[in-house]
């Protein structure tokens, strides 16, 4: 980060003598990246931050990767991985996929706190798909939530203190992770046309002070034989800064804090960047209003991945380009370099004249290829690469189907719904009415039985609060999602081609019936 944040007490002048109200000299440490080139945080400890009591092996949890050979498009079930909650934040990550730049891993926390962690080799960003609690590191605490990136850099001592079970998506870097360059000044400041800004990262506001002694911490470090562990003893607890100023500690950023880019046409993914690492990029695609070219196809073209593998994670909302896939809420996707990969082939037809997505998703995108993990080994759908053709080598294709993205069963383990969210159809008539803050969108109010049931089926909170509904007006029936409405409930939107084919204008009452789908 170049956003320079002071949290304590610091002395008036760097590298001077610093003390406490007894005249005990505090111990200061320049946390720096690239070999004092690069940011840094001055941290002023009461103990010595390099004494250290003990050093043992720490076996780390199974880093084996397999080829993606032969080459082929991957769906992984995440959501299979973990039936239940109660994993270690930490020590019980199973690994995704992988290469020598980025390993990607996920995991299912109960509500124990995790050890105390440093990851010696880059810098992480943790992905919170589902939970809350609280990380706290060296440089204070961290609160995070569903939906938040938490950007930890490399050898900050941490832990994880989930307050309900948690659902992380860790992107582990070899190297640092930052906003990418075209956002920035050249002082590092993000500028007008970034998609956020710095009031909408948030870091530790105040010190977090504990006592301890024979500390014992996890180190994930790098040797000539890969990656390794050791557990190291430190004389006194870690936690033990009374203050640091610098522009080099962690920080959360909420999605819901992401603006999209929208064009005439569809725009490409590197508008939905979101950080930069060596050799990936991470992005994410959220609700938003789509192409308003009349012509337009809202779903993306078909395109070979020439110089990377792309992985998206779908978290939340409707994803249209992967309808028909057996894609799920808690799916990846893995499209290798090599594979020209795009919509399936009904997606691109149902999708036209659509106005908004209503589709949550993070993408990592590598520069070199990726290897499976034992975790997308155990949770492939080995039936996706065909969902294209409709057939494969051993002939219909049986994984994919038709539904759209929803959530799996297993995702009850964390309080994602998994009751059957179908209700009555519900009839009522409504005043349309135009939104003076969403462009030209137009809206109908729902009657109080149908939100009372709503919201019954809404389960915990999605992008924007949105439920699916399957609607109709007249003799047209389309699926949709209604959203909540801090003044009127929840309300749903009557689409441009749906006025026109029923001669309808705001203002109009017209009758309208509802239903929540499943997806």
């Amino acid at each position: 980060m170049a956003h320079y944040r002071q949290v304590g007490e610091v002395p008036p002048k760097r590298h001077t003598q610093f003390r406490n109200a007894e005249g005990q000299l505090y111990y200061e440490e320049l946390m720096g990246e690239e070999g004092f080139s690069s940011d840094s945080s001055l941290l002023y400890h009461r103990g010595v931050p390099s004494a250290i009591v003990g050093s043992e092996v720490w076996d780390l949890p199974d880093q084996t990767r397999t080829p993606n050979h032969p080459l082929k498009p991957r769906h992984l079930k995440l959501h299979t991985l973990f039936p239940h909650a109660g994993a270690d934040a930490v020590t019980e990550r199973r690994l995704v996929l992988g290469n020598n730049d980025v390993r990607i891993g996920y995991v299912v926390t109960g509500t124990e706190p995790s050890p105390y962690y440093r990851n010696a080799i880059g810098d992480e960003c943790v992905y919170v798909e589902a939970g809350s609690g609280r990380v706290e590191t060296v440089f204070g605490v961290l609160s995070y939530r569903q939906g938040d990136y938490v950007v930890i850099p490399r050898s900050t001592t941490h832990r994880w203190v989930p307050g309900e079970p948690s659902r992380l998506y860790p992107i582990e870097a070899n190297s640092h992770i930052a906003p990418p360059k075209r956002y920035l000044s050249r002082y590092g400041q993000l500028l007008e046309h970034a998609p956020y800004c710095e009031r909408d990262l948030h870091g530790p506001t105040e010190t977090l002070l504990v006592e301890g002694e024979d500390v014992e911490v996890l180190v994930k470090h790098r040797t000539s034989a890969g990656i390794v562990g050791t557990r190291m003893t430190y004389a006194t607890h870690p936690f033990d800064v009374v203050g640091w100023d610098g522009c080099l500690y962690p920080y959360t950023f909420n999605i819901d804090d992401y603006m999209p880019i929208t064009g005439k046409i569809h725009q490409p993914p590197p508008v939905h960047q979101v950080f930069d690492g060596w050799n990936f990029v991470i992005c994410n695609f959220l609700p938003r209003k789509v192409d308003y070219h009349p012509l337009a196809v809202p779903v993306p073209y078909y395109h070979s991945n020439v110089d990377s593998d792309e992985v998206m994670f779908y978290v939340g909302g409707d994803y249209e380009a992967r309808k028909g896939s057996g894609i799920n809420i808690g799916s990846i996707s893995l499209h290798p370099g090599g594979h020209a990969h795009g919509p399936q082939p009904a997606a691109i037809e149902a999708s036209l004249g659509a106005e908004y997505f209503d589709e949550s998703a993070v993408m990592v995108d590598t520069f070199a290829p990726l290897d499976l993990g034992e975790a997308g080994l155990a949770a492939e759908d080995p039936a996706y690469a065909w969902t294209w053709a409709g057939r494969g080598p051993q002939g219909p294709a049986e994984g994919g189907d038709n539904r759209r993205c929803s959530p799996t069963p297993e995702a009850t383990a964390v309080g994602r719904p998994g009751q059957d969210r179908r209700m009555e159809r519900h009839t009522f008539t409504a005043e349309i009415w135009a939104s003076e803050s969403v462009g030209s969108w137009a809206f109908v109010m729902l009657s109080s039985e149908a939100d009372e049931e709503v919201r019954l089926a809404a389960g915990p909170p999605t992008a924007f609060g949105s439920v699916r509904v399957e609607a109709t007006v007249g003799g047209t029936t389309w699926r949709t999602s209604v959203f909540p409405d801090k003044a009127r409930g929840y309300v749903l939107p009557v689409k441009t081609a749906v006025r026109r084919a029923e001669g309808l204008d705001v203002g109009d009452d017209v009758e309208v019936s509802l239903r929540v789908v499943e997806g």
